[in-house]
C-alpha cells in the first residue's frame, strides 16, 4: 500500500490460505485514504460488515476473523497467480459483485470498445425486454437447433 498510487487496484496472492486474514478494516481504510480502486485476494479478509459499510470494492477468497502474521515475507510489482490467473503489474483487472476479471495490459486498449459494444447491446436487450418488444432471443431457435433440441423448420 505504501507504493499504491490513487486509481491502482492491489493483487494479493495469498495461495488460497483461508487460516488468517491478510487485510481487515484498518488496511482498508488506507487504502481509501490513498485512492487505491480496489483490492483482490487470494485469501482472506476481516472486518467484512465494515469493509462493506466503507464501500470499498474488496474481493476475497474468504473471510477469518484471525489477524494475519506480519512477518511473511513477499514481493511487490511482480507477477502473481490468482485462481490460476497470472496477473502482471499494470493488468486492467475489472470486478463486480459476480467476480473479477483480468486484461492483459497490452490488450485492454482494443478490448475497451468491444465491451462498450457488449453493454450497449445488453442494454438495448433490456429495454426491448422490458418494453416487451422483444421476448424472445433471436438467436434461441438457431443454438436449439445447433443442440439437436428442435429439427430444422421448427420453432419452439
Amino acid at each position: 500500500m505504501a507504493l499504491a498510487q490513487p486509481g491502482d487496484v492491489i493483487v494479493v496472492d495469498g495461495k488460497g490460505d483461508l487460516t488468517s486474514a491478510l487485510m481487515g478494516e484498518i488496511m482498508c481504510q488506507q487504502c481509501v485514504a490513498l485512492g487505491v480502486a480496489a483490492v483482490v485476494i487470494d485469501g482472506a479478509v476481516r472486518d467484512s460488515e465494515a469493509i462493506r459499510e466503507l464501500a470499498f470494492p474488496m474481493y476475497a477468497a474468504g473471510l477469518n476473523p484471525n489477524g494475519p502474521t506480519k512477518y511473511v515475507p513477499g514481493r511487490v510489482n511482480h507477477p502473481v497467480s490468482l485462481g490460476g490467473v497470472t496477473v502482471n503489474p499494470g493488468d486492467l483487472v475489472v470486478g463486480d459483485a459476480d467476480g473479477v476479471t483480468v486484461i492483459e495490459r497490452a490488450k485492454a486498449a482494443s478490448l475497451l470498445p468491444l465491451a462498450e459494444e457488449k453493454v450497449a447491446a445488453e442494454t438495448r436487450r433490456i429495454a426491448d425486454i422490458r418494453s416487451r418488444k422483444a421476448l424472445r432471443p433471436q438467436w434461441l431457435d438457431g443454438a436449439l437447433r445447433a443442440a439437436g433440441v428442435i429439427g430444422e423448420g421448427e420453432t419452439l
